[in-house]
């Protein structure tokens, strides 16, 4: 590999007695021929101008090259083919040099004929660039009759590119021929006494020995450099170097290169996606047929990236590195039954996937458009699945898990880069987590610590992957009509202004009155009706008046409206101070929405259980603060074991995230914020530490019993269990005591 970098140069005229002679093949998962006809004399036009074209990437070939990837012999070549290269990148410009050069009878592509092309001479040599290259339809009479006729080519001065394909001594030949036509024309003309007609005569012959020159020193002299990659390479490295090369702007497609691949053992890949497509086209990505595979390598190997997918070749051997550091090698697939399930199962994975991702109820992607990132599907599925596939009884506490795992990846950006390989790290991490609780991967902690800080004034970019999480947390949050009061058809919401732009306050600037900020989920019809391009002061005292001040503030508070902020938004006029502070208001409702909605996982708690929830959180809290005001803020007096372990995850937090600042936790009240609820009821009853706790808490006996009640009604809340009314009854008995041994405020249990 490290010699494949050094490019390497055929001369044009080596180049083209390669294509003579079928070196050239073209792997199968090579799109077509693509290029129109403009682009052959735009190349061509290059080489004759001595521009440099690129380079090429080759890849020696060996029979079972040739075979994996199902090669075919360049466009429209019709002879003895002698296949030495294979050509990864680079299949436009040998192609279209090869079909101008040689002119196949076959029809250009796309086209119903075939296509010459043509230099005019007289226009190359006078600098005449913009038309001097040209072409034509070979069905013409006038073009036909050229290309046969080489008297009739030098009278108009017209060089076929076909000539440079014919026999070796082809080129030069015309060449002599064009000058010698001239020379005797000259002649003719000097004894017929015709000296201006004889002086143009002479000049056209100097012209053409100088464009014999030039065409001869270009097929000599002119270069087309190429990488050479070893014919020994390893088809997964070649997967890799294949999937990070671009044509012409053209992205060439790690499922094209697996189908080339798959069909000599009879799987057709193509077929299969043709099958698929429907299932998946919510996503509007043209690399869903891509995230099927991904899956499935995500699922069997953990990596996802295009060297990887290789091995998905059914019978093909993995190297591997045992833990005790020898090698090995594994089949991941062993025969294509088994890919054709596996490729089902992944499909069966993404189309749940989807469904949940598109429900207004789970994620809030109504529409393919507030997707936040269609990369994030191949994980999200396979963790789906991978869930699905246990059988522990705890599904809904690992679902609860992933949902928290998407939203930290959303608002972090987490999949604006590095997909593949950040894929293959959190399906590790969650995955861990899914067996051990304290494993929570890094980005839920730094999600939770940086949300606050989320700068949503500027987040106005439809589609951009917070914009997108803000919206499908309004979905979520069970945005309501503004004209029905009832909840609207998914399908029917878009997001719209609540102060139109056209009423902006003078003044504000285009970035704030898009932001999303001063944006909600609404359909197009109550867009028009009930705002109606008005201010808010009018169309929010229109709806007062119908339905009532305090049905309007509930209504809003669905939209993450707060009260304080429909006060503002009926002033008027509405001053840009006035927006500024509706813009500020809005975005701690939409933070405490995320809070509440995406970290604290409350979406789809009732009411009740959501009080309890939060009530049980201000006891954590205070159970900190009280360790704290006991303790001092002094670490080393926690006892060593729970120090030890709340070590390693702030370490295991520092190895996830190198933005992570472990200094910051060496105080006592930043080092509990690791200590779960059991954790922080250790270090009251360690024995040299309870003397200090026992006159507020009382028996050691007692105080078990109320953690244990509290600890039963947390985990359920928390993990999504049947919350059964002893543990209910028995969880709100332990608020209770907790509230009144804490001194928190006491708060009446919702029932």
């Amino acid at each position: 590999m490290k010699d494949a970098q050094k490019p390497e140069r055929f001369s044009l005229g080596s180049l083209i007695d390669k294509l003579r002679e079928g070196r050239f093949c073209i792997p199968d998962f090579q799109r077509d021929f693509e290029w129109e006809p403009k682009d052959v004399r735009d190349l061509m036009k290059s080489i004759f101008l001595d521009y440099y074209i690129g380079t090429l990437l080759l890849w020696k070939g060996k029979a079972e090259n040739f075979t994996a990837l199902t090669c075919i012999p360049i466009y429209g070549f019709t002879g003895e083919s002698h296949p030495e290269f294979i050509a990864l990148d680079g299949q436009q410009r040998l192609t279209a040099i090869y079909y101008a050069c040689f002119g196949p009878a076959k029809e250009f592509p796309k086209r119903k004929n075939a296509i010459a092309f043509f230099v005019n001479v007289r226009d190359l040599m006078e600098e005449r660039l913009d038309v001097a290259f040209f072409y034509h339809a070979k069905n013409l009479k006038k073009w036909t009759d050229l290309l046969a006729n080489r008297n009739r080519q030098f009278e108009e001065h017209v060089f076929p590119f076909e000539v440079v394909g014919s026999e070796r001594f082809a080129v030069p030949n015309w060449m002599q021929g064009y000058e010698r036509y001239w020379q005797d024309k000259a002649k003719a003309f000097t004894e017929e006494g015709l000296s201006e007609k004889a002086a143009a005569a002479a000049l056209f012959a100097r012209d053409a020995r100088e464009f014999g020159d030039l065409v001869g020193g270009l097929i000599q002299d002119y270069q087309v450099s190429y990488i050479e990659l070893d014919k020994d390479i390893g088809l997964e490295k070649v997967c890799d170097i294949f999937t990070q090369i671009n044509s012409r702007g053209m992205p060439l497609d790690v499922f094209d290169l697996l189908n080339a691949m798959l069909r000599p053992k009879e799987i057709y890949l193509r077929n299969m996606w043709r099958e698929t497509k429907p299932k998946l086209a919510f996503v509007e990505s043209k690399k869903a047929n891509v995230y099927v595979l991904q899956v499935m390598s995500i699922l069997l190997q953990a990596y996802n990236s295009p060297r990887y997918l290789y091995f998905m070749l059914p019978g093909e051997e993995k190297p591997i590195r045992r833990a005790d550091g020898s090698h090995d090698k594994t089949i991941l697939i062993k025969d294509v039954n088994d890919f054709e399930q596996r490729w089902e199962a992944a499909v069966a994975g993404l189309e749940s996937t989807i469904g949940v991702l598109k429900n207004p109820r789970e994620y809030g992607a109504i529409a393919p458009v507030f997707i936040p990132y269609p990369a994030i599907l191949p994980v999200f599925a396979a963790l789906r699945i991978r869930s699905q596939s246990l059988s522990d009884g705890s599904s809904l506490d690992r679902q609860n898990k992933i949902r928290r795992w998407y939203w930290a990846s959303i608002f972090t950006n987490r999949y604006s880069g590095s997909v593949e390989s950040t894929a293959a790290r959190d399906f590790q991490d969650v995955t861990d987590w899914f067996n051990d609780d304290d494993a929570e991967p890094g980005v839920i902690r730094t999600f939770a610590a940086r949300f606050k800080d989320l700068d949503l004034h500027s987040e106005k970019r439809k589609g951009a992957a917070v914009y997108n999480g803000i919206f499908n947390l309004l979905v979520i949050s069970g945005a309501r009509d503004w004209n029905t009061f009832e909840l609207p058809e998914a399908e029917t919401l878009d997001d719209h202004h609540i102060v139109p732009v056209s009423k902006a306050p003078k003044g504000v600037p285009d970035g704030l009155i898009n932001s999303i900020l001063n944006r909600t989920a609404l359909a197009a019809t109550t867009n028009r009706q009930v705002i109606g391009d008005r201010l808010p002061s009018k169309y929010l005292k229109d709806m007062i008046d119908t339905h009532g001040k305090e049905a309007v503030i509930d209504l809003m508070k669905t939209h993450l409206i707060s009260e304080n902020a429909v006060e503002i938004l009926l002033r008027d006029p509405l001053t840009p101070a006035d927006f500024n502070e509706f813009l500020n208001e809005r975005r701690r409702s939409i933070l405490v929405g995320i809070e509440d909605v995406l970290i604290k996982r409350r979406v789809g708690l009732s009411a009740p259980l959501r009080e309890l929830d939060e009530r049980i959180e201000r006891i954590e809290l205070a159970l900190r603060e009280c360790l704290v005001a006991t303790l001092g803020d002094d670490v080393t007096v926690l006892p060593g074991n729970l120090l030890q372990r709340a070590n390693e995850k702030i370490a295991r937090e520092g190895n996830n995230n190198p933005l992570f600042d472990e200094a910051a936790y060496d105080a006592l009240s930043r080092r509990l914020e690791y200590f779960d609820l059991r954790e922080l009821q250790d270090v009251i009853v360690n024995k040299a530490l309870w003397p200090q706790f026992q006159e507020r808490f009382g028996t050691v006996n007692a105080l078990a019993q109320r953690f244990d009640q509290l600890a039963k009604l947390r985990n359920a809340i928390r993990h999504s269990r049947t919350v059964t009314d002893l543990i209910r009854t028995d969880g709100e008995a332990a608020i209770m005591w907790f509230t009144s041994v804490l001194g928190l405020e006491s708060q009446r249990a919702t029932a």
